[in-house]
């Protein structure tokens, strides 16, 4: 099983590292005049000083800014003579620290204070980073504050945990897109999708923080022309490309009979056969075969995989190759035909979700040529598929992301006709691929890429989330 790897742990402060919700909760109180009581949650707890000074100010009448000078003074007093890690807690940042995986302190209260509790725990020297209320336009429960801790030290949300304490932050780290474990601190959290809750840090551990992160799925799309037969030496190419890109699946096109069976079996890995033409090869276990196992050479093929806890359906499909638009004169006259094969696709695929539809569709995206308005993806579009390649190169001059041709030059266009397409599930990244500097038609027979494709990778994260592009 494939995570994500941790490329960071993010800690909050108040209540999470350290025992300073009470202390909070204590100089709120001085500060009021009055007890606290659990309608007053929402105000004090996970909230900047801005915030619960204002709220006083509704309250009392007294001037906000003065309400919060008095609160940094008042709770900056309780820490410097009362400060108590929480149980765990230094534990866990000396473990992170000895296999070298960056800490970030993320905190609501303001540097002044950051800085005098970070002096309670050893100094500044146990976190990469520190970002405070000071550091931000706008705090918890924003997502400012956890992306600017992400962007500081150089990592993806997606491969990061934040350790919070209240719903305010855990908010504030699951629209940033981390895997969260919560650790109540007074007020419950619940559990949730990407979101674990403990009762504390005393057994949290490396390998406990890695289990958090999501599944990575990582697809590839990939046309064989004709089973790579082409190319000497094609199958062990074929081998050497999947081992060495590291995917997970792959969704196959002109597999020319044997393809699909003996790729997998080289790799010890599950597959599913459609037709002569069309199959998926998958290190996750295939729980499920959908769509006519008996397909022709154009159609579409899919496979159920269980990734970890999750089940995800992946298709692989092959649109008529004839007049193809942009060599016709009248670019859209044969389009019908291949969006017929796509609308029959999608009937078949209904509803689910996630889903990843992958293949060679022989035909431009209106994403890349937007003077035609090309049915076969603004189809898949309207069905809820979101195209991962565009997704994560959103800029087609820059990022053409040409799959037609590596082997076929002038006078054959370059352009984009292989898809990796999903509905349900966030993109990290997506690419182009082609080994080596294929020679072109004729002289192919000793290239190392054994194809007339390229391939197109995209990885996945089956975490919650936001998508990032």
């Amino acid at each position: 099983m494939n995570r994500l790897p941790l490329q960071a742990v993010l800690f909050d402060m108040d209540g999470t590292l350290v025992d300073t919700e009470r202390l909070w909760w204590e100089a709120v109180e001085q500060v009021a005049g009055r007890p606290l009581t659990e309608a007053d949650r929402p105000d004090v707890l996970g909230r900047p000083v801005e915030h619960t000074a204002a709220w006083l100010a509704a309250a009392t009448g007294t001037p906000a800014a003065d309400l919060a000078d008095t609160l940094h003074r008042e709770f900056a007093d309780r820490v410097r003579t009362g400060v108590v890690p929480r149980p765990g807690a230094l534990d866990l940042l000396d473990a992170l620290a000895r296999e070298r995986i960056p800490t970030a302190l993320v905190t609501a209260s303001p540097r002044s204070v950051a800085d005098t509790v970070l002096e309670a725990l050893g100094g500044a020297s146990r976190f990469a980073v520190s970002v405070t209320a000071d550091d931000t336009e706008h705090t918890k429960p924003a997502p400012d504050p956890y992306l600017a801790a992400c962007r500081a030290l150089g990592v993806e949300p997606s491969g990061c945990v934040a350790v919070e304490d209240t719903e305010t932050g855990v908010r504030s780290a699951e629209a940033a897109g981390c895997a969260v474990l919560a650790v109540p601190s007074l007020a419950p959290i619940d559990a949730a999708p990407g979101r674990t809750v403990l009762t504390g840090l005393e057994d949290v551990t490396v390998p406990r923080l890695r289990a958090l992160l999501p599944y990575r799925l990582r697809v590839m799309t990939w046309n064989l022309w004709y089973g790579g037969t082409k190319v000497h030496d094609h199958r062990a190419k074929q081998l050497k490309v999947i081992t060495e890109t590291d995917v997970d699946v792959v969704g196959l096109q002109e597999t020319y009979g044997t393809a699909t069976e003996e790729l997998a079996e080289a790799l010890g890995w599950h597959h599913h056969r459609a037709g002569t033409n069309l199959g998926i090869i998958s290190r996750f276990p295939v729980t499920a075969v959908l769509g006519d196992p008996d397909v022709g050479f154009y159609g579409a093929a899919g496979a159920r995989i269980a990734v970890g806890e999750r089940e995800v359906d992946v298709w692989t499909a092959h649109l008529d190759a004839e007049e193809y638009g942009p060599y016709a004169s009248e670019p859209l006259a044969h389009e019908e035909v291949r969006l017929g094969q796509l609308r029959d696709t999608l009937r078949r695929i209904g509803d689910a979700a996630p889903v990843v539809l992958v293949g060679d569709f022989n035909t431009p995206s209106h994403l890349d040529r937007p003077d035609v308005q090309w049915p076969v993806t603004k189809a898949a579009e309207e069905a809820g598929f979101r195209d991962s390649f565009r997704e994560a190169r959103p800029d087609a001059v820059r990022d053409p992301g040409h799959t037609w041709s590596p082997v076929h030059a002038h006078p054959e266009p370059q352009d984009r006709i292989d898809f990796v397409l999903h509905r349900g599930l966030r993109v990290l990244d997506s690419r182009t691929c082609v080994s080596g500097t294929p020679r072109t038609w004729p002289d192919v027979e000793n290239n190392d890429w054994p194809s007339d494709h390229a391939a197109v990778i995209t990885t996945f994260s089956l975490g919650s989330g936001p998508a990032t592009v």
